[in-house]
This record gives structure tokens, C-alpha cells and sequence, in this order.
């Protein structure tokens, strides 16, 4: 083993409790305000309800333990090893992303873009065996930071003009739902992935109810069903023990 990879196990446990802490250091986030843009987003259509975001809780205190018991139990062991240094970059990015979003949008949505890339290709590099621990918390946070790029992107397309609100809404949300099928099919048995992007996506659809926005709840709803369906025939189709 390398010196790099003899310190990454405590390097993403390190960055793991940092990411998680560094809410405390800032107001918080539950999506950009409105004054942050020479367009005022007020309630843009593309942006969950605000209780949709408590998922952040789950992934945060996931991530730890996954990262603790892998630096623990797994530190030396190759499918451990191989997904470390893109969750590393990610967590890296991910610790300074509130401080980020609260100054600036579009600085924050660059950010956002890369984590989401980082977290999403330690996923996939993920071995098998104590998925518990190992993908399925990385799972959870790709498929919302999947859900969370699209987001960002879509406020801040609406925010400095260059779509409407609305079209910007239903350009990211079909982008999205093509990033998280990609995705979704190269590991289609990880279902904390798809669960993660179809908590965002009715979030969207309660954000949209009143109205209603018919356009992205049905579009919300399509992409709900198609992730929801791969997930559970691959689910049934496993063999049980």
C-alpha cells in the first residue's frame, strides 16, 4: 500500500466529520434566496419544499459511519480503496459548499456540479460486500447531489435571465432524470441511489401543488415511476438468501 492510500482512510473520515459540522459554521441552507439574483427567485418551480432538504441529516451521520467503520475494519481493502479519492474530493468541496451558496450562486453551483461528478464516480467504483457501510451511504448522497446539481443550475439559469423560471425548471429536471437513469443502469441493484433523487423529485411536486405547475409535477411524476420501477424489478429479481 502507498503512502496516499495508507492516509486516505483517515483523510475521508476526517472530511466526512467536517462536512457534516460545517452547517454549524454558517445560517444554514434550505436553497438560494430570492435577492441573490438580478432576478428575484421566488419560489422558482425547480426547488424542492424546504423539508425536503432534512435528507441532508441521514447523509451526513451515513457518511461517518461508513467512513469511520472503513477506516477501522477496511482501510487496506481494495473495495474500500478504490472509491476513496473521488468521495474525498467530493467531502473536500462539499465542506465549504454552504459558506459557498450563501456568498455566491454561481460559485456554488460549479461546486455542486463537481461533487456531484466525484460522489457519483465513487459509487460506481464502489466494490460489494458490507454495502450497508460502504456504497449505500455514497449512494444516498450521488443520487441527491444527482437531484441538487439540477437545482442549482435551474435557479441560477432563471436568477440571471437566460431561461425562464419555468423552462429552466423543466430543462434541468429532464437533465436530471437522464443523469440519474445513466447512472441508476450501470448499478442498478443500489436503490439508495434512485431513492435519493425521488425524495428531490416530491419534494419538487409538493413545491408545485399549488397552482398547480401541471408540467414539471408530471414531468416529477415520470421520472418518480421510471426510477422507482428499475429499482424494484431489480430488487425482485435478486436471488434471496
Amino acid at each position: 500500500m502507498s503512502r496516499v492510500d495508507a492516509f486516505l482512510p483517515l483523510l475521508v473520515a476526517v472530511l466526512a466529520v467536517s462536512f457534516a459540522l460545517s452547517p454549524l459554521f454558517s445560517s444554514g441552507f434550505n436553497g438560494f434566496t430570492a435577492d441573490q439574483f438580478p432576478l428575484p427567485q421566488v419560489d422558482p418551480p425547480v426547488q424542492p419544499a424546504g423539508y425536503a432538504f432534512s435528507i441532508w441529516g441521514v447523509i451526513y451521520l451515513w457518511l461517518i459511519a461508513g467512513a469511520l467503520y472503513g477506516l477501522r475494519r477496511a482501510a487496506d481493502h481494495p473495495h474500500w480503496a478504490a472509491m476513496r479519492p473521488a468521495l474525498a474530493v467530493s467531502l473536500g468541496v462539499g465542506t465549504f459548499w454552504i459558506a459557498a451558496a450563501n456568498a455566491s450562486p454561481l460559485l456554488a453551483t460549479a461546486m455542486i456540479l463537481v461533487m456531484a461528478a466525484s460522489a457519483i464516480r465513487a459509487m460506481l467504483r464502489a466494490g460489494t460486500g458490507t454495502a450497508w457501510l460502504l456504497v449505500r451511504p455514497v449512494a444516498l448522497y450521488a443520487g441527491w447531489l444527482t437531484a441538487a446539481s439540477g437545482v442549482a443550475t435551474g435557479v441560477v439559469l432563471g436568477g440571471y435571465g437566460i431561461l425562464s423560471a419555468q423552462s429552466a425548471a423543466i430543462m434541468c429536471l429532464v437533465t436530471v432524470l437522464i443523469v440519474a437513469l445513466a447512472v441508476q443502469a450501470r448499478r442498478p441493484g443500489e436503490w439508495a441511489y434512485p431513492t435519493a433523487v425521488i425524495w428531490a423529485l416530491i419534494g419538487v411536486i409538493a413545491a408545485n401543488a399549488e397552482g398547480p405547475n401541471l408540467p414539471v409535477i408530471l414531468l416529477s411524476c415520470l421520472g418518480i415511476v421510471l426510477l422507482g420501477a428499475r429499482a424494484l424489478l431489480t430488487l425482485m429479481k435478486e436471488p434471496k438468501r
